[in-house]
């Protein structure tokens, strides 16, 4: 007898909950199954059941050896499942789920090309900048901006995504360029409101020192695209990530100031729940960002950089 066998049998065994019962499951005899527990437990040196005419009692030794069965069982079937999954072809429905502004511009023109590549994929892609719990259930995957704090949650880099202060010609004429962070604090800066974090303190850091920067303006906004499109009017100094201002970077029309210094960055990751193997089509769509998305959104800037001009 196999280790899985007896692994399988024992489950069986106390699942049906009687000799007899897991006889029939079996297609054995009851003598027969009572024989079988016997060499189990003598190749064990342990008693697993207390057993009666009619019923049995699980010993201590038993509950250990049942759990980790059921266990070992599960991680099997898990196993075989995603040695399947590398081979089957991805289809049925795919729910993403990401923030507006980099979904529009990148994730959208990503899932085109994906179903061009695999057209028996049907994608529904949300966009809200309240990001729901990955653990929820209301999607399969989802594109995020840092590492996700949760534990229970995986999450595989896609990109790297740096975070630039910038500002544009126009208000560069009118007020000298920052040199060091403090000199931000003279200048109109344009605040983006995102979650709970402090949204009018910015982070620098040089080497192995570091500055904390209050800043203060006369515009705020909770939305990217709107304190972008501010920024490239002239009402002041920004930070954006670079996948959202690189375009306007290449054009010229805003400029980057303050290099010698890293901000906080803003790697982009999928993320979805600890599962113990994944779907044909949440790990198809992964490998497809993974490998082909840093070209997707260059070769959508160089256009973007091309129209500015």
């Amino acid at each position: 007898m196999c280790a899985t066998s007896e692994l399988e049998f024992f489950s069986i065994l106390i699942n049906a909950g009687s000799l007899s019962a897991a006889a029939g499951e079996l297609n054995l005899t009851p003598p027969a199954v009572s024989k079988r527990l016997a060499q189990l437990e003598a190749r064990l040196g342990v008693r697993l059941l207390n057993r009666s005419t009619r019923h049995f009692n699980i010993t201590p030794e038993g509950e250990i050896y049942l759990n980790r069965c059921r266990q070992i069982i599960q991680d099997i079937n898990a196993m075989e499942q995603e040695v399947l999954s590398l081979r089957a072809e991805p289809k049925g429905l795919l729910r993403i789920n990401t923030t507006p502004g980099f979904g529009r511009n990148y994730i959208a023109r990503a899932i085109s090309a994906f179903l061009k590549q695999y057209p028996e994929m049907e994608v529904q892609l949300t966009l809200d900048s309240n990001q729901p719990d990955p653990t929820s259930g209301d999607f399969d995957i989802g594109v995020r901006f840092g590492l996700p704090p949760d534990s229970n949650i995986v999450a595989r880099k896609i990109m790297t995504n740096r975070r630039f202060v910038c500002a544009s010609p126009l208000y560069l004429r009118n007020n000298p360029q920052p040199l060091v962070p403090a000199d931000l604090a003279k200048h109109n800066c344009i605040v983006l409101k995102q979650d709970e974090s402090a949204s009018g303190i910015w982070r620098f850091k040089r080497g192995d020192s570091s500055e904390t920067v209050k800043v203060r303006g006369t515009l705020s906004s909770n939305d990217g695209e709107v304190v972008a499109n501010w920024a490239l009017e002239g009402h002041g100094i920004l930070i954006r990530a670079e996948w959202d201002v690189n375009k306007y970077l290449q054009s010229g029309r805003l400029v980057r100031l303050l290099e010698d210094y890293e901000l906080p960055a803003a790697d982009i990751y999928v993320v979805y729940p600890e599962r113990h193997y994944l779907s044909a089509k949440v790990r198809v769509f992964i490998d497809f960002l993974a490998n082909n998305f840093s070209e997707i959104t260059l070769s959508h800037s160089s256009v973007a950089a091309v129209k500015g001009k």
